[in-house]
């Protein structure tokens, strides 16, 4: 097995190569196998873009039986079989039983363009330019996406990135002592405070690659009243956390509020690429093809993403089974915190997504690196790098959590004490 043919052409930009470095061959659920036979357990599961996991064999036979019936492949945004089933099972299962009511915006199948739409709208709508949003967010690689993501490294002047936008602290950024919503209410009615009024304000209820910082309930509903006293859309990415991660379909629904829109992506095309826009009827100004997309309704992720939805989302039992699921997880986090207590800061995480942030975080790389050498995949996140993420798609077993939290212990321990190989 040699990476030679990928050093020699593919693009230096090529990141998760070279914290996995093998060739990966099959895959099925929450496991992998490299071309060597070597099997891994997975705990990142596409980036969060695997829900349902590898191959899930009802949305393979579905997409099979689709292809064999020579179904419409590429349509762009004309009408097909594939999208009509598709939005009947997402309305009437996702939307409707949580009282949402919102228009359906495809576009192109990455969540960046799922942002980059929600930040045109909410302009035109408002007629405002200034877009706020949250200290260690993360929304995406194109320029609109960069402009409110809060790491300096994308902000850098080679990049173009456009302004028009504020970063501002998110829950707890400051401390528990400090009430971020005060602080923003203050800056918002402050004539002086230097801030111009916002067409919109985005957020991830939990951010992900920020290093799992979980935003209160009492803390969003307070967010979605000054939106409210302020005439502020609030644009909620639920790229990564979204499609079940928090253990509800959406993970704005533990504060009971109903953002004005919702990105998604990721999982929502149930393992293929797929984005789009929920937004509120009366926000839907667009022209006809104003914002358009060559690729905007994929219609093989339309019949995985129905297939997923009628499996998983028509009544309540698969959610109940996250949350079963994402005990265990806390537990075992818990458990890692407590016997590696010298070096772990704290635990954060909700639902299916948890880290563990390392008071070190030179050890973080080489833990997830002997992870990966014993059999774990598993990736780091946080401004620093200093945070082992759990991010296991959401049908994975509980003995396959708990193998795979068993080989992280282990690959902790051996580093700690070789800390230097």
């Amino acid at each position: 097995m040699t990476l030679e043919i990928f050093n020699k052409y593919e693009s230096e930009v090529r990141g998760y190569i070279r914290s996995f470095p093998t060739i990966f061959d099959k895959s099925k659920m929450a496991e992998i196998w490299d071309e060597s036979g070597k099997r891994y357990v997975d705990f990142f599961a596409g980036a969060g873009a695997l829900n349902y996991g590898h191959n899930n064999p009802k949305i393979n036979e579905a997409i099979i039986t689709y292809l064999n019936n020579d179904g419409i492949g590429h349509a762009l945004d004309m009408g097909t079989v594939a999208k009509r089933n598709f939005l009947e099972s997402f309305v009437h299962k996702v939307l409707k039983p949580r009282g949402l009511d919102y228009k359906l915006q495809f576009v192109g199948p990455t969540g960046t363009n799922a942002i980059e739409s929600a930040l045109k709208i909410a302009r035109k709508v408002k007629g405002r330019k200034q877009i706020m949003s949250f200290t260690n967010g993360f929304h995406g690689m194109s320029l609109g996406s960069l402009s409110i993501t809060g790491n300096s490294y994308y902000h850098d002047d080679s990049y173009g990135v456009p302004g028009y936008t504020t970063q501002i602290p998110f829950h707890d950024y400051l401390g528990d002592k400090v009430d971020t919503i005060a602080y923003l209410r203050k800056i918002l009615g402050d004539d002086s405070s230097g801030t111009d009024l916002p067409a919109a304000i985005v957020l991830e209820t939990i951010q992900a690659e920020g290093g799992i910082n979980v935003a209160g309930e009492q803390w969003l509903k307070d967010l979605r009243k000054i939106c409210d006293d302020f005439d502020i859309l609030m644009i909620v990415d639920d790229i990564q956390v979204g499609n079940g991660r928090s253990g509800d379909f959406f993970s704005f629904e533990r504060a009971g509020i109903k953002p004005d829109i919702v990105t998604l992506s990721k999982s929502i095309g149930g393992g293929l690429p797929m984005a789009m826009v929920l937004l509120k009827p009366e926000l839907d100004k667009w022209s006809p093809g104003e914002h358009s997309g060559t690729f905007r309704g994929f219609n093989l992720a339309f019949v995985a993403a129905t297939v997923a939805i009628d499996t998983y989302w028509s009544d309540d039992k698969f959610s109940k089974e996250i949350k079963v699921k994402s005990k265990l997880v806390e537990k075992r986090m818990q458990d890692l915190a407590l016997r590696f207590s010298d070096h772990v800061n704290e635990i954060r995480g909700y639902g299916m997504i948890w880290g563990a942030e390392f008071k070190d975080p030179e050890i973080t790389s080489a833990i997830c690196s002997q992870a990966f050498e014993d059999g774990l995949i598993i990736e780091t996140a946080g401004a620093s790098d200093d945070v082992i993420k759990f991010l296991g798609s959401l049908i994975i077993t509980e003995e396959l959590i708990n193998e795979g939290f068993d080989i992280l212990e282990s690959a902790i321990e051996k580093v700690l004490k070789n800390p230097t190989k």
